[in-house]
């Protein structure tokens, strides 16, 4: 039985794309998530139940610092181009880390906060099938 290492991504230098523009400085959180369902069918008898699982759904989460200032800024961008499908290439700068890569539709995100705060927002954005990853080169 094999045992093989463990390299978890830490996210402290990433880059993030969506369609030609870097967003990175602006995001604190990417999160591409899967939801999958479960289908259930039960009969009369205890023994005649049937579970599936449902295709799964994709999503990317970001949670980003709200700009309403600056040209050009994520909060403006999600809020221009909302329902647009966009490509998204999200790569954590480690040497040899996998760059994942959806197309995701567009959605703006919460305008306002709360007082003494850094006004910040969450989105969820829905992926159209799944993330695509690039080969890892091998060891």
């Amino acid at each position: 039985m094999a045992t093989p290492a463990v390299k978890p991504i830490v996210l402290n230098d990433v880059d993030l794309k969506i369609a030609a523009d870097n967003f990175e400085a602006h995001v604190s959180k990417v999160e591409l998530v899967p939801s999958t369902s479960l289908v259930t069918w039960k009969g009369m008898t205890p023994t005649s139940v049937f579970k599936a699982p449902t295709m799964t759904d994709w999503s990317l989460g970001l949670d980003f610092a709200q700009d309403w200032e600056t040209p050009g800024s994520l909060s403006e961008y999600l809020f221009t181009n909302e329902g647009a499908i966009k490509e998204v290439v999200f790569k954590p700068r480690k040497a040899g880390a996998r760059t994942w890569t959806a197309s995701v539709i567009l959605t703006p995100g919460a305008i306002g906060g709360s007082i003494d705060s850094v006004a910040v927002a969450s989105v969820t954005l829905g992926v159209q099938g799944k993330p695509v990853p690039s080969t890892v080169p091998t060891p």
